[in-house]
């Protein structure tokens, strides 16, 4: 047996959401051994995760034609659909398994086909005689009225839903005696100092983020990004603050810098308009908490700002950003612009406006909220090691 905890179902740390919680959760679990089966062992170790924890490559099945042909026939012979995460996850299973899994991957229960991949991943391992948690998750109310999904639920030792949405439809599903609600882990995350570029005035900038994924759940085409147009140009129009276009996913199908890019056009000779490339989450953090303000489409690009105490709008579309705004101020309306709904090309621009009428008031909340709530979410690790010592004994 393997005596390091497996964190699994990470999707590569290009998407710096889950390197954030990667980062976050090995620091709160530094006396643990811990491995990080991956989707993508180079992402993972150009970044910042390489120092503190073991990383291994999970073995893909579509890259090996006949491993691909032998499973898929043994699945459908013998109905075997754990099959293929025996294959993926052979490294750590048999005789190599571990005591204790944690399901890394927040938002896994929010997509059909990465559904069925937790869930046949949480069977296996729980077969296999190990426990599993399933860790900092948001799922969509209306999936856990699947008989499947709430049996796979009762199956984790610990579920840490990370905004009070989940957490309610969870206990209303009637999974109550393994659910402990926790922050995200990366409300703990620590931002790492760099040099700014001269022009970034700090505290007189406001951050922005927009991704492909909002582009995608839009109802009337275009219109999420002329709604940033819009709104850079109020920007520039109505004060003297400058504008910085953050990306905080950078994976080739799912890729926040070509959205930027797109919405940089026109802007290139503006002295008041940057973009930034790529680097780690906790350097990404450290840029958005110098901002005025920030309006970001990636969770945790937001969840970066929430926990600087940076006055925050969200344009979102799922469980996780309505979550985490009705905890931090007790309501998602105007702290949450569901990209569904954009109709006209201003509504970026009023939203912005309630949020800047009230910037002092909600800069205030969140120092007032954030030392206790990321406490909070640093204090998820002693439930993992409370577990961790009863498969262990350690």
């Amino acid at each position: 047996m393997d005596n390091r905890l497996v964190m699994y179902l990470h999707g590569g740390s290009g998407n710096h959401g889950c390197e954030a919680i990667m980062n976050s959760t090995c620091h709160m679990l530094e006396d643990i051994p811990k491995l990080l089966v991956t989707n993508s062992e180079k992402e993972d170790m150009a970044y910042s995760l390489a120092p503190l924890c073991d990383i291994l490559q999970e073995r893909k099945i579509e890259e090996h034609f006949f491993a691909h042909v032998w499973y898929y026939v043994w699945r459908a012979i013998f109905h075997d659909p754990e099959s293929f995460m025996r294959y993926r996850f052979r490294q750590v299973l048999g005789r190599k398994r571990s005591p204790l899994y944690i399901s890394i991957g927040g938002d896994m229960y929010c997509y059909e086909l990465s559904k069925k991949e937790a869930i046949t991943a949480n069977s296996a391992f729980n077969k296999a005689g190990s426990k599993t948690i399933l860790w900092g998750c948001s799922i969509e109310p209306d999936l856990l009225q699947e008989t499947q999904v709430v049996e796979d639920m009762k199956r984790y030792a610990l579920i840490t839903p990370r905004e009070s949405i989940t957490e309610g439809a969870l206990r209303a599903a009637g999974v109550t005696e393994n659910v402990k609600r926790f922050p995200d882990p990366a409300f703990a995350l620590e931002p790492e100092e760099i040099e700014l570029p001269k022009r970034f005035a700090v505290g007189k900038t406001i951050g922005i983020n927009v991704s492909p994924m909002i582009v995608r759940h839009e109802k009337v085409e275009g219109i999420t990004l002329a709604n940033y147009r819009r709104l850079i140009d109020h920007i520039l129009q109505t004060s003297e603050d400058c504008v910085a276009l953050i990306p905080h996913v950078m994976w080739r199908h799912n890729d926040d810098r070509l959205t930027l890019k797109e919405l940089y056009r026109g802007y290139e000779g503006n002295g008041r308009v940057m973009i930034f490339p790529d680097m780690s989450c906790q350097k990404i953090k450290y840029i958005i908490s110098k901002c005025r303000a920030f309006i970001g489409a990636r969770t945790h690009a937001t969840i970066a700002a929430y926990s600087s105490c940076v006055p925050t709008l969200v344009v979102g579309y799922s469980v996780k950003a309505r979550g985490i705004a009705t905890d931090l101020f007790g309501s998602e309306e105007h702290y949450v612009l569901p990209v569904q709904t954009l109709e006209n090309p201003e509504e970026l621009i009023q939203a912005y406006d309630w949020m800047m009428d009230r910037e002092h008031e909600i800069r205030t909340r969140l120092e007032s909220l954030m030392p206790e709530y990321c406490a909070k979410a640093a204090a998820a690790g002693e439930e993992v090691r409370k577990i961790w010592k009863q498969v262990t004994g350690q």
